[in-house]
């Protein structure tokens, strides 16, 4: 049986926008070095690695060129679009995906395909000069949540501005860091920088507004709130927050699907282990 590989644009509004990512529908179980080396071939932000393991449940994995993560918006969103693609499952009907943080439900909607995610809420803290040398523009507000810094400025034209300072943010106790503002035609923009995991800048992060969705849901007094990741390729998320679960949807595009050669379907058939290794 062939191994089949999507390339797919994530929150994107055509073929040359949103957040690229692999998807590759696997026949056989294989080990996470083997997943995390085929990641690292491909080079995109995020390779997505899903797996039936009968009665319609889907194991999901993401992987960067560098690193497995535990949660990944665009890598959800475009599994889910190629599944309904190929018709693996039925459109009029959820996707649920077994992850690493736990079951993501996927459905269609109106504007797009929406995830439900657990919210991460931030707290705020201290701008403190190390906060202040990450980027080269004065904060405004800043916050933490499980992974992230959140750090609020005066305006889009800033935003745009940001040189960070990867280095260092490199070196601090988080994945990454969202910088965000105000916006004359979102309720509010957004950039998120994470060398940590390989990724100097992403280009749009769905689990980022998992914090954010609460961030400017208080300063704005909305739920639903229309996004835009201001990265060179950019991207628009629509959300609807409500407390616990934020809920996160956007466009998806196929560009190409192909299959890999012998070569590679070889080395991942010989590495065939149990179901432990994509749980």
């Amino acid at each position: 049986m062939n191994t089949n590989i999507y390339r797919v644009n994530a929150f994107a509004q055509g073929l040359t926008s949103g957040n690229p990512a692999y998807v590759i529908q696997l026949t056989n179980h294989i080990q996470q070095n083997e997943m995390q080396e085929i990641s690292k071939e491909l080079g995109l932000p995020i390779t997505a690695f899903i797996l039936e393991q009968g009665n319609d449940i889907y194991n999901l994995r993401w992987f960067t060129p560098s690193k497995e993560i535990s949660l990944c918006g665009h890598g959800t969103l475009a599994s889910a679009h190629i599944m309904w693609e190929e018709k693996d499952v039925d459109v009029r009907y959820p996707i649920t995906f077994m992850t690493k943080s736990g079951p993501l439900q996927v459905k269609r909607v109106e504007k797009g395909i929406q995830i439900a995610f657990p919210t991460d809420e931030p707290t705020p803290v201290n701008i403190t000069s190390t906060l202040q040398q990450l980027i080269n523009v004065p904060i405004i507000k800043a916050a933490k949540n499980s992974d992230r810094y959140i750090i609020e400025v005066a305006d889009e034209k800033l935003l745009k501005e940001i040189k960070p300072n990867l280095s260092l943010l490199a070196t601090l106790p988080v994945t990454g860091l969202v910088v965000t503002s105000t916006s004359e035609n979102y309720d509010f923009v957004s950039r998120y920088f994470a060398p940590k995991i390989g990724i100097k800048e992403d280009y749009v992060t769905g689990s980022a507004h998992c914090g954010l969705a609460p961030y400017w849901s208080r300063k704005l007094n909305k739920k639903q709130l229309y996004a835009f990741q201001a990265s060179p390729r950019g991207g628009e998320l629509y959300i609807d927050y409500e407390d616990d679960i934020t809920y996160i949807t956007g466009q998806a595009h196929t560009i190409y699907k192909g299959v890999f050669n012998n070569k590679i379907k070889n080395d991942v058939n010989k590495s065939v282990v149990g179901n432990s290794e994509i749980n």
